[in-house]
Order: structure tokens, then C-alpha cells, then sequence
């Protein structure tokens, strides 16, 4: 007998699957970045790629990852309760992102490779640039700040790489629900 699942329960297990896949990847990047090749000039994040997707399939739920992603980048790294603000709360202003993709309509992602890669840089500047006035309330000097954007120059290439190529394959970088509707109208056909 087949079951169905709400979208509830649907969501609850493509946010949960999303969320392991960043933290095992964030995990193993910190720990290869910090223990394996802690010479290397350069790091790489997936927590702004993985929240950019998210946003896409599910709207302001992306906070959870974003969030959680704060919060196993500085587990990993071993940092200390102002570093879980910075990071965590930080991490929030992605959120500023969501009405411009809203705006757009997520269907403009597809096969729109500048506007893919504008919303991924756009969604790790907004990460970042939560981190740096999360770090000058926490008292951070502001000279320090620019390190906050700039640092990690990589992960904008790599956020913005992974959300083109997530545009590509049906379903994956498509508002869930819509995603859901279509493919049951699908079914009936």
C-alpha cells in the first residue's frame, strides 16, 4: 500500500536531508582546511551555497541552515560563545536576499547563468556582511571589519557555481511546493 506524505512531512525530510549534507560537508572542508592543509591561503564554505538552495526550495525556512551552518562552522573550529553570535545570528542577514528572489520568481533562475551566479555572491555578501555587524556589536574593532567580507573570496565563486549548476536538473532548484503540485498534476496525465 502506498503512502503519501504531506508537504509538511516533505519538507520536514528535504530540509533535514539538506542539512546533513552541510554539516558532513562544512565538517570535512574545516577539518581539511585546519588540520590537513592548514597551509593552503584559501578555504571554502558550502553553507551559503546549501542556504541559497534552501531559499529557493522553501522560502525563509533557509534560516534553520543558515543558522545551523553558523553554529557547525564554529563547533568544528572550536571557537568561543561571541563566535556562535557572530556566526549564528550572522548568518541571518541571508535573509535580506529572500524578497529580491521573491521579486524575480525562482523560475528566472533557470538557464539565467548571470542571474544564478548574482544571487549566490548576493546571498554570501549578505552572510557575510551579517557576520561583520554581528562581530561590531560583539565588540570587534572596525578596522576589522572588511576581513568579514572579504575573507573566504573563494566561497563566492563556489556559492555562486553550485546554485547554476543546481538550476540544471528539474525539481532541484524549484520552489518545493510548485515542485510538488507539478509533479502530481503530472501523475494524473
Amino acid at each position: 500500500m502506498q503512502t503519501r506524505r504531506t508537504l509538511g512531512q516533505y519538507r520536514i525530510i528535504d530540509l533535514s536531508i539538506f542539512a546533513v549534507i552541510m554539516m558532513l560537508s562544512e565538517t570535512l572542508i574545516i577539518r581539511a582546511a585546519t588540520e590537513w592543509f592548514s597551509a593552503a591561503a584559501w578555504t571554502v564554505s558550502v553553507v551559503p551555497a546549501v542556504t541559497a538552495i534552501v531559499m529557493v526550495r522553501w522560502g525563509p525556512w533557509c534560516a534553520l541552515h543558515a543558522v545551523l551552518g553558523g553554529i557547525v562552522t564554529v563547533l568544528v573550529q572550536k571557537g568561543n560563545g561571541t563566535q556562535f553570535l557572530i556566526y549564528g545570528i550572522g548568518n541571518l542577514a541571508v535573509l535580506a536576499v529572500w524578497p529580491l528572489l521573491r521579486k524575480w520568481g525562482w523560475e528566472s533562475l533557470h538557464g539565467n547563468i548571470l542571474r544564478d551566479f548574482l544571487f549566490g555572491i548576493l546571498a554570501v555578501l549578505a552572510m557575510h556582511a551579517g557576520r561583520a555587524l554581528a562581530a561590531l556589536i560583539t565588540g570587534t574593532p572596525p578596522e576589522a571589519l572588511p576581513l568579514y567580507i572579504t575573507t573566504d573570496i573563494i566561497t563566492y565563486l563556489f556559492t555562486a557555481l553550485i546554485v547554476w549548476t543546481a538550476s540544471r536538473p528539474d525539481g532541484v532548484l524549484e520552489d518545493q511546493p510548485h515542485y510538488v503540485r507539478r509533479i502530481a498534476e503530472e501523475e494524473k496525465h
